[in-house]
């Protein structure tokens, strides 16, 4: 074979071999909702499940709720459905700028961002009055929106989409991909996926009396630290300034970059499993207990 055809051939298979099958878009989402169901109490996912089983009443049978990982896609799956879920559409993320000091006030006005939907959704699954069907809708949203906000770019932009209109390349990887594509698929992959991987292993590097620490805090407070991941990790690996111009060469995430951020991310993952399980547990618990802020 010619050199020049060996060489493409080869980019070729790195090019293929490195596309994630389930990205973000699924395995993060995927594996936010199994570690929160690890981590959960036995009671609670006695109750998860019971819920999960009445998936009928959503009507919704090309978007399942048999387990709670489908449960975790189903509103992203829903997204198509003509007008019934159209409402949803704002509360996958919050727009909160990172060159401007944290506020959540504006980019969550009347309840549309996805911190604000994390607590709703939380209420009304822990509010006994709520009928069974309202309460599937309430889990599934709030599994998804609790992986929504572990990914650093649904939680904070620079008036460029989250991240949508950065141009990126993820190594060899170019062509229409930008910043938020990179950590919502590629990196977040490559970083579920290293050793020792998924969500059993990822949750056995968390030591037990370390996992209520990190399951504490309020949902503005896991906003607040996702907002400055990205910024000082999503948006500062790849440009300098985030807050300054646009770089002029198309910026490359390198193998070496890649290596550093796959612990960030690893961490992000973990975390949202494990406050999700603390909500659920919460929610479902004795007490139904569900956040108090309202926005």
């Amino acid at each position: 074979m010619p050199t020049r055809f060996l060489s493409l051939a080869l980019a070729l298979a790195v090019l293929l071999t490195s596309r994630p099958a389930a990205a973000y878009w699924e395995y993060g989402h995927e594996t936010v909702a199994r570690v929160a169901w690890l981590q959960m109490q036995p009671g609670t996912r006695a109750r998860v499940a019971a819920l999960l089983r009445q998936g009928r009443l959503l009507e919704t049978p090309d978007c399942p709720v048999r387990t709670i990982e489908q449960a975790s896609m189903w509103a992203d799956c829903v997204k198509p459905l003509d007008e019934r879920y159209s409402y949803a559409y704002s509360w996958h993320y919050q727009n909160v700028d990172v060159c401007k000091p944290f506020d959540l006030k504006a980019p969550c006005k009347d309840g549309n961002c996805v911190s604000a939907q994390i607590e709703r959704n939380a209420r009304l699954l822990a509010n006994p009055k709520v009928p069974q069907r309202e309460k599937l809708i309430a889990l599934a949203f709030l599994v998804h929106f609790v992986g929504d906000l572990h990914q650093p770019m649904h939680a904070g932009d620079h008036g460029d989409l989250g991240g949508n209109k950065v141009a990126a390349n993820y190594g060899l990887i170019g062509g229409r991909t930008n910043l938020h594509g990179i950590w919502d698929g590629w990196l977040a992959e490559r970083a579920i996926t290293s050793p020792p991987a998924g969500a059993r292993a990822l949750l056995a590097q968390v030591p037990t009396a370390e996992r209520r620490r990190v399951a504490g805090g309020t949902v503005e407070e896991w906003s607040r630290e996702m907002w400055a991941k990205a910024r000082n990790l999503a948006y500062k690996t790849l440009v300098d300034d985030p807050c300054g111009e646009a770089p002029v060469a198309r910026p490359t995430l390198d193998e070496s970059e890649v290596q550093a951020l796959i612990p960030e991310v690893r961490q992000n993952v973990v975390a949202g499993g494990l406050r999700l399980a603390r909500l659920l547990d919460d929610a479902l618990g004795p007490e139904h207990k569900a956040p108090d802020q309202k926005r």
